[in-house]
Order: C-alpha cells, then structure tokens, then sequence
C-alpha cells in the first residue's frame, strides 16, 4: 500500500475496488477528468432507464468492456468505477492490460464498515442492506487477492500523482541513494532554441543558461548538431543554431563546462574539417570540448541541404574511419591515414587540441556494430532508454570489451532523455500546465517531459546508475521556464 498521492502510470488501468458507499465515485471525480472516468452506472444510463436500471447490468458491462478495451489499446489513463468485487470481470481488464502491456493499479477503498453503511443511507436510492453485506463480505474476500493481480495497489487518502512509467520504481531508489549515496555527473542538453524573445534575445538567453548551468554543478553541455529542427522535438521551421558555431559562443560564457555535440552526423562534415573545428574549440576553451559523433540518420536533411546520404553500412565504415583518423589529427607528426572510406595522405592540424587525448563520444546503441566501435575506439557513448534498457546494452557492450581485451570501466557510459523536474507536486502541476499546448492532455506532457518532483527523478537516476550509467544528460522540457536549471540543481547536489 503506498504512502502520500496515489501515484498513477500515465496509461494505467486503474480498478476501483469496495463495496457501495466507500466513496469511489466521489473520489474519482475529485482527482481525474470525466473522460478518464469508465462507470458502470453512467453506462446502464446509457442502454437502460437510468443508473439505478439492474436489469441493463450485462448490456452495460459489454459495452463497459468494449470501452476499457479501446481506452488501453490507445493508451489512455483508463479510471474503473464499479465494486471491483467480481473475479472474472477483473480477470478481463487485468487480461486487455497485459496483452497492450500497461500497468495496473488497484485502489484498494479501506474504511469502516460502518461509515460505508451510512454513506450508502444517505443516498436518495440507496443499495440494500443486504446487498451491502454481501458486498462486506465480499470485499473481505477479494482484497487478499489484489496484490497478486496488480502491479501496484494504492489508497484512496491522499490524492493522486500522475507519473510517467519511468518513474514507477523511483521512491524506494530514492530511499537507497539517501542511506547509500553513490556519484553521478549531469550534463545539460539543449535540443532546441525556441525561447521567448526569439532571435533578437537568443544570444543573451543562450549565456544565461550556460552561466546558470555551470552554475548549478552540471559537468557538460550539449547542444544537437542539426541543421533543421528534428521532428521528434519540434518544427523544421523552429530555430537551430549551427552547433560548432553555437559551442564556441558557450565557451566564451563559460569557465569550467565541458562541450560538445550530441552527436555531429559524420556524413555533415569532411572529416579533415571536423577535426580542425573541434581542436580548435578545444584550445579556445581551455581544453573543454568533447567530440561526439555518430553514423547520422536524418536523411531528409541531408536532402536539404545536398549531402550525400549512404546506405547504413557505408556510413558506419566512414564512421570507423573517422573514429581511427581524428585521433591522428590530433596526435603527434602527420601520418597518412588510408581507411576504408577515407584517405588523409597528410595529417597535419595545428593547433593541437589542449586535450590530449581529446574525448570521443560515439552515439547509438546499435548492438553488432556501433557498440563494438565503443569498444575499439571510443572514450564513452550515449544510450538511451530506462535501466532495463541500459543495462542489457552496457552488458553487450562489455562484451565488445572483452573481445578487445579492454577494460569496459575506461568509456564512460551516459544516458540521455527529456525532462521535467519540479520542486513539489504543486510546481509540478503549474509546470505540466504551461507545456500543455495544440490540445494535449495532462498525461501526454508528463509521459514527454518525464515529469516528477526532485524526489522522483533522483530515484530513476540512482537506477540509471545501478544499470551502469556513469553520467546522466538531460533535456530540460521546462527551459523556457523559471526555476528550471535551479530545480535541478538539487538533483545533481544529491549525487555528489
């Protein structure tokens, strides 16, 4: 049973279980919307005389069902308001839940027997008595068997917290990163630059948050390397900034962060090129930049802009030749390089990077492939996805490790993803509300921006880490906000 705000999955099944009287409806509709909300009694208004007609209970149970069914198929926060008392009904839900693999909460209505009976009086058609009874008993019954059913039971008391699924498992996390404290770094990602004040303000915005950054205590600070907006973050049309161009303006606005990109496609740029910007970005910062790099995959805006756009083994070849040639460029005298897909017959770069060796960060988490160039060449790589996720992909990569007779603690393993993280569940509520735009529900924007309170997401991180995580990147969905780089400062406090 858990302790505080019921905390919800954002496309749970929800079953409210209790007999008449124990305040289901009433709390149902205290604490979700009335779209969320599937009643038993709404639908026997619907194929019957009215709420009261039991004489509609099969009809208004199939199409109860038929309208869970849907609700989880499309991934909806889907609240059950009937007794919850009936085995093989619950058998149903809990059945539709798993084959659309969302998780299950029972809200278990604990009380007293007494006050349900008086509840239930009070009513302007109250339930038998003796159906109440039968419905006591029952409860009795059915309430051993919840936590066998369902993934998680809450109660009723203490109002509702709408969670993301990676924030399911975080509160006992959390408990063991404040008796058992382990490290962890943070870097700070900047996927976008559509802040208020548009482009006349952007510069000034851009120092703020890189000053504020360091500020708070993040190791890094990343920026896309993209020359139009990605889809999966927001309009082609939406402003991006050349990143090199942008990495080096950090550095004039900051003292101790690292930079980078996260990561330069390898086809955007001659190699020979690459390996001039980043050194010379390292020798103007004070030897602060990573090179991250990968295979790319935007073949759109390669069409763009009138770059040729190889197939995925061509690119992964000229990602290998870069991962063997930059160390080249930045090392002593001026080999030849002959790769695969490149040939340097003079290696020459001047000024060296301060760096020595430069940092290389290679994105992806292709298993055969990327991963094993990790393995070879990299000094650590960006996964992404929760601890189970990370964890099988660290294991492959260690693997790739051994073959190459290197020690795996040598790359260091980071995890990238949005979020939001707020100081309490009140901020957290005014936070989801501000992002909530174009129609959105409360739940579409918590389960994008991971939304949690400070408590929340040092919970996922310390599991981040158990998995094997060394340094944890985050997108802030709440930058444009105030407050937001300082309610993450706490976070990263935690794990110093």
């Amino acid at each position: 049973m858990s302790a505080g705000p019921a905390r919800i999955p954002t496309k749970a099944l929800v079953v409210l279980v209790g007999p008449s009287g124990a305040g289901k409806t009433t709390w149902a509709e205290q604490w979700f919307r009335p779209d969320q909300v599937v009643s038993s009694d709404d639908i026997r208004g619907l194929v019957g005389t009215g709420p009261h007609d039991q004489r509609a209970g099969t009809d208004a149970f199939d199409v109860l069902n038929l309208v869970v069914e849907r609700r989880l198929k499309r991934g909806l926060l889907t609240v059950v308001d009937t007794l919850g008392l009936d085995d093989k009904q619950r058998a149903t839900w809990l059945d539709m839940a798993a084959k659309r693999k969302r998780p299950t909460v029972a809200v278990d209505f604990d009380g007293d027997p007494k006050e349900f009976r008086a509840r239930n009086k009070s009513r302007e058609r109250p339930v038998p008595s003796k159906v109440v009874t039968n419905q006591l008993k029952r409860w009795g019954e059915v309430r051993p068997q919840l936590a066998g059913e369902f993934d998680s039971i809450v109660s009723p008391t203490d109002g509702v917290q709408i969670i993301p699924p990676a924030l399911r498992d975080a509160p006992p996390a959390r408990q063991q990163q404040k008796e058992r404290p382990v490290n962890l770094s943070f870097g700070l990602h900047l996927p976008s630059f559509d802040w208020p004040g548009g482009s006349e303000e952007l510069g000034a915005n851009l120092a703020r948050i890189g000053a504020e950054a360091e500020q708070a205590g993040f190791e890094s600070l990343w920026v896309m390397d993209h020359m139009q907006q990605i889809p999966q973050v927001g309009r082609a049309w939406d402003p991006m900034l050349e990143s090199y161009t942008t990495l080096g303006f950090l550095a004039a606005a900051t003292n101790r962060i690292r930079l980078g990109t996260m990561v330069t496609g390898v086809t955007y740029r001659n190699v020979g090129l690459l390996a001039k910007t980043i050194a010379t970005l390292d020798v103007l910062s004070g030897g602060r930049a990573w090179c991250g790099i990968g295979a790319a995959w935007f073949e759109k805006e390669h069409r763009a802009y009138g770059w040729e756009f190889p197939g995925d083994g061509a690119r992964l070849d000229l990602l290998e030749d870069a991962l063997q040639a930059l160390p080249l460029l930045w090392g002593p005298g001026s080999p030849a390089f002959e790769g695969k897909t490149l040939q340097l017959p003079d290696t020459t770069c001047y000024p060296r990077p301060l760096q020595d060796p430069l940092p290389i960060l290679v994105g992806g988490s292709g298993e055969q492939r990327t991963l094993k160039l990790v393995a070879q060449y990299a000094n650590a790589c960006n996964l992404f996805g929760e601890p189970e996720v990370v964890a099988h992909k660290v294991e492959v990569l260690n693997r790739h490790c051994r073959s190459v007779d290197r020690d795996p603690a040598e790359i260091n393993v980071t995890q990238l993803s949005p979020v939001l993280v707020a100081a309490d569940n009140g901020d957290l509520a005014r936070r989801v509300h501000a992002l909530q735009t174009g129609g959105a529900t409360t739940e579409d924007v918590i389960e994008r921006t991971t939304a949690g309170t400070a408590d929340d997401h040092i919970g996922r991180f310390r599991l981040l880490q158990e998995a094997g995580v060394d340094s944890v990147v985050v997108s802030l969905a709440d930058l444009s906000l105030p407050g937001s780089i300082e309610n993450f400062a706490s976070v990263i406090d935690t794990f110093r």
